[in-house]
């Protein structure tokens, strides 16, 4: 790489940095980082860049003048400059088919370039010694940027929590907001450090004839995009009791008779009567037309049988779990992942076409109406929501 490339790739290393973890990269990228980074570009563009070199790339970005030199191909910056500017996702035989030509890459540098021309050449803001010319290209270069941004924009949308500081006050300040509180439960969300700590409460967003609709402590946030991505991690979750579940909850108002969708990860007991071995699972429940009708299971995916021999296994690979939901225009894909560390692949449940278009994300934990089920703590790790480019 030239110079000029070199200092491109910096930046657009350490931007792919940032809109992963949230934060400025100021040390060497330890294994886990390089792992989830990878994971992450992964799952955005459906292109590789190995975890190896990622860790690699971190410690010559930070220390160019005494590590090794790292010379990534074009197609691993493309690959970069794709997951930043928010891609649709390809595979390597379509790029090498429509975009051999790495356009993403080269729309980066090219523009890096003269940004960064524009900086180093500062002229006095005095109006009357503008020449035409002068005028012509930084118009011509604003132009260019914007048609670049508008067509391939970094979305500001974009948020996530890792539930370092759970107060009111900092949740009200990064979007979140309370429906149906129970304060003796809530006042307990700070249990355990670094997440946030739910209880599976009485009640559901679905109508029963004998109880009044509802979720208590349901957090609330809006979703400003049309096609999102968005998900939960959990800590140490495992239901025992009917219905105990903890989920996202998708909804076109604030009210529980705007159509919904919801996916949970829940244990049931209950066959009509038949013997079977309880289970736990991943649910997922729409309804397309609000509570005017019955809602629809449109995903049952038993996980783990819940049987006496199967408990130590059961307990190690839900130390951690995961939830997505992800919507490309009117298509939702649910996925789930399980593990004894967060370094896990997803899992595809279903994908399906819903005339649903949400406007709010909930965070919720209950256990349905049942009246003998125990108040489960949900330990929840990590939460986010990003925009995905609508096709």
């Amino acid at each position: 790489m030239s110079s000029t490339e070199e200092r491109a790739f910096f930046r657009l290393f350490h931007e792919a940095y940032e809109k992963c973890f949230w934060h400025s990269l100021e040390k060497a990228m330890s294994e886990t980082e390089s792992k989830r980074l990878s994971n992450e570009i992964q799952e955005r563009t459906g292109l590789v860049v190995g975890w190896k070199s990622i860790k690699n790339y971190s410690l010559y970005v930070l220390a160019p003048t005494t590590t090794k030199p790292e010379n990534p191909s074009t197609a691993t910056l493309d690959t970069l400059a794709r997951y930043i500017a928010n891609a649709p996702k390809t595979d390597e035989s379509a790029r090498k088919k429509n975009d051999s030509h790495y356009p993403y890459w080269h729309n980066y540098r090219d523009n890096y370039t003269k940004a960064t021309k524009v900086r180093r050449q500062p002229r006095k803001l005095n109006m009357l010694r503008f020449k035409f010319w002068d005028l012509l290209v930084v118009l011509l270069l604003v132009l260019s940027l914007s048609f670049y941004f508008i067509r391939h924009k970094s979305v500001s949308n974009d948020f996530s929590d890792d539930f370092n500081n759970t107060q009111q006050d900092s949740l009200t300040k990064k979007g979140w907001f309370l429906k149906t509180p129970d304060q003796t439960y809530w006042s307990r969300r700070s249990e355990k450090a670094g997440h946030l700590t739910l209880f599976t409460l009485a009640g559901d967003n679905y109508p029963d004839t004998s109880q009044q609709i509802g979720i208590k402590n349901l957090l609330l946030r809006e979703i400003k995009d049309p096609c999102f991505s968005t998900e939960i991690h959990l800590s140490d979750f495992i239901p025992e009791k009917n219905w105990q579940q903890v989920g996202l909850l998708l909804m076109e108002d604030t009210t529980f008779s705007s159509k919904s969708i919801r996916l949970s990860l829940s244990f049931n007991n209950f066959f009509g009567g038949y013997k079977k071995p309880s289970e736990i699972l991943i649910q997922a429940i729409s309804a397309t037309n609000g509570n005017y009708t019955k809602p629809e299971e449109i995903a049952h995916k038993v996980i783990f049988s819940n049987e006496p021999s199967q408990e130590s296994i059961v307990r190690q690979n839900l130390q951690k779990s995961a939830l997505r939901i992800e919507k490309i225009n009117h298509t939702y894909r649910f996925l789930y992942a399980t593990g004894s560390n967060d370094l896990f692949a997803f899992k595809e449940i279903i994908s399906r076409d819903l005339h649903i278009e949400p406007k709010y994300i909930g965070i919720f934990a209950l256990k349905g109406f049942v009246t003998d089920t125990p108040a489960l703590a949900a330990h929840i790790d990590f939460f986010s929501l990003k925009a995905q480019v609508c096709e």
